[in-house]
């Protein structure tokens, strides 16, 4: 007997039904030590017994020769009433003919009559109770209670065993309602249910005609496991128009499809839908497609990505990352001279080699880990430019990029104070960048740090300007020291007029507020020219200098400072 049910003092209910007396009596004594024991004289009166409370009941010992009402008639009754199908049931006759006919009726076993041996009765119901305790418990497990689908561990379990006997094409399908937890908290959980229940009926009846199986993986999210189709959007479109016919409150439903098309069986199922799932999670905020397809390729650059979340730290702290530096000239005079440089950050992965900035700078934008690069790239910096001015006994200041997510950073103003005294710096030598994106997140917060920083004595430069529809806005509202020129103007200012025109455009802005212009990107001799006739004051690009290590970019201060070198 189950053991949690012996170790709270509780019986499992027997309904005895045993027209004769003596039998009846026989069973009572035989049972009455292990299970609590009910006794009905006919089938009629025991089918009145159950109907008052079925699910006490764990076992009915059913005669079939009886008054009133047969047996047969009674197991007829309970596997045709759903509340007394799931309670198993022992026939109890002497007529061997009937035993095979009772067994195809949907009792579960038979016991001989006359009742000779006890123990034998009682180990027959123990084990039809437990075998039928287990069924149920698998039943709860395998659907889900809410939509008739399977749960997902039986779900894959399923799609295992199918696969030892089929050699076609399936497909993994992953569909999901977006937005539903917001239906649930707008029109109820009821509504919600109802939609749920919706969507899983017209599954099934969708893969009525077809291969294949479902079950409801999450709260709104379906996995389909179908045979190879290209018609899975008209399939949404019939749900769609199943749950607007019902109308559900004028709740808008919003389906997103994720196909993984012809599965690779010699991978785990799991993995079928993990991929269908980042097709389908692809979809969000895209109203312009309801379903997508599992590309390999963006995987890949998926699992890329996550690599390089995951080994920045180490990289940090093994020195991976290397800080370069790109020369800024001044051309205002008859010769270039070096005035300072940019800090641009390089990645060399121990195992993946060198990682463009294109590749991991965005990435780290968009998560925020970028804040621990520019503290590192500060760090460098900071340190280099110490060192030169030991060195050589100049200084050569260095921009550092400020991101907008140490615009968040109520300690960034202390950090940088802490690395100017630790290096023993001045706040001109160790310039800072800021792009519009930061002003694009919160204009206000980058107002007050900006005013903060320069009140220190730092120097504030506008990067990439031009580049963005905030750029003039940020000019209104912030003070700044230098206006950085957007590169792509500069590429194609010999090409291009408009792009000509907004470079004269820059000049005139940075005469108009009396601060300088770094030109990026220059190449060309004739670029460098042109720009030097509009007044440019300072040049950063291939032309002069590629972004260099430390030690090749001392090779630019020594070769500045020997009277020997030829000009620029």
């Amino acid at each position: 007997m189950n053991r949690i049910l012996q170790s709270v003092g509780g019986k499992r209910k027997i309904l005895v039904v045993e027209d004769e007396l003596i039998n009846r009596e026989i069973l009572c004594n035989m049972l009455a030590n292990d299970y609590q024991v009910v006794c009905a004289k006919n089938g009629q009166e025991a089918v009145e017994i159950l109907k008052e409370d079925a699910e006490s009941f764990s076992l009915i010992l059913l005669d079939l020769l009886m008054p009133v009402m047969s047996g047969e008639e009674v197991l007829k009754i309970c596997r045709s009433d759903p509340s007394l199908s799931n309670i198993p049931v022992i026939v109890m006759t002497q007529e061997e003919e009937a035993e095979v006919a009772s067994i195809r009726a949907g009792a579960a076993d038979f016991i001989k009559k006359p009742y000779s041996m006890p123990e034998v009765i009682l180990a027959r119901c123990e084990r039809i109770i437990d075998l039928y305790e287990k069924k149920k418990l698998i039943d709860s497990a395998e659907i889900d209670p809410l939509t008739g689908l399977y749960t997902s561990d039986f779900f894959f379990e399923y799609i295992r065993q199918l696969e030892r006997f089929r050699d076609s094409q399936m497909d993994a399908i992953v569909l999901d309602i977006e937005h539903f937890h917001l239906i649930n908290e707008i029109y109820g959980r009821k509504v919600g249910d109802e939609i749920l229940n919706k969507v899983a009926s017209m599954i099934k009846k969708e893969l009525e005609y077809t291969v294949g199986i479902a079950c409801r993986f999450a709260a709104d999210t379906f996995y389909i496991y179908h045979s190879c189709s290209s018609d899975y959007c008209t399939i949404a479109e019939r749900i769609l128009e199943e749950i607007s016919a019902d109308s559900f409150n004028s709740a808008k439903i919003r389906l997103r499809i994720g196909i993984n098309k012809d599965v690779d069986k010699y991978t785990p199922p799991e993995q079928w839908f993990d991929h269908a799932k980042l097709a389908c999670d692809g979809l969000r905020g895209d109203y312009t497609r309801q379903m997508a397809y599992y590309d390999s390729k963006i995987h890949d650059r998926q699992l890329y990505h996550a690599r390089l979340i995951a080994d920045i730290d180490s990289s940090i702290e093994n020195k991976d990352f290397t800080v370069f530096y790109q020369p800024k000239y001044g051309i205002t005079g008859e010769k270039p001279e070096l005035r300072s440089a940019e800090a641009l950050i390089r990645w060399k992965h121990p195992e993946l080699g060198m990682i463009s900035p294109g590749d991991f700078i965005p990435l780290f934008e968009s998560n925020g880990l970028v804040q621990k690069l520019d503290r590192f790239v500060w760090e460098e910096a900071a340190s280099q430019i110490a060192k030169w001015k030991k060195k050589y006994n100049r200084t050569i200041p260095v921009s550092v990029n400020v991101s907008r997510i140490d615009i968040f950073d109520p300690e960034l103003e202390n950090r940088l104070l802490d690395l100017l005294q630790k290096y023993g710096l001045t706040s001109h030598e160790l310039l800072l960048e800021i792009t519009e994106s930061a002003y694009s997140d919160s204009a206000t917060r980058l107002i007050e740090v900006v005013n903060n920083l320069r009140r220190q004595g730092f120097q504030i430069e506008m990067d990439d300007f031009g580049s963005g529809y905030s750029s003039l806005n940020m000019l209104t509202t912030i003070p700044i020291d230098v206006l950085k020129m957007d590169m792509k103007f500069v590429s194609n200012m010999l090409k291009d007029e408009k792009s000509l025109k907004l470079c004269e455009l820059v000049m005139d802005i940075s005469r108009f507020l009396n601060v300088p212009v770094v030109a990026e990107g220059v190449e060309e001799k004739a670029q460098l020219d042109r720009l030097k006739s509009m007044g440019c004051q300072i040049i950063q690009g291939y032309y002069f200098s590629k972004p260099l290590p430390a030690d090749q970019f001392e090779a630019l201060i020594e070769k500045e400072g020997d009277p020997s070198a030829k000009n620029f």
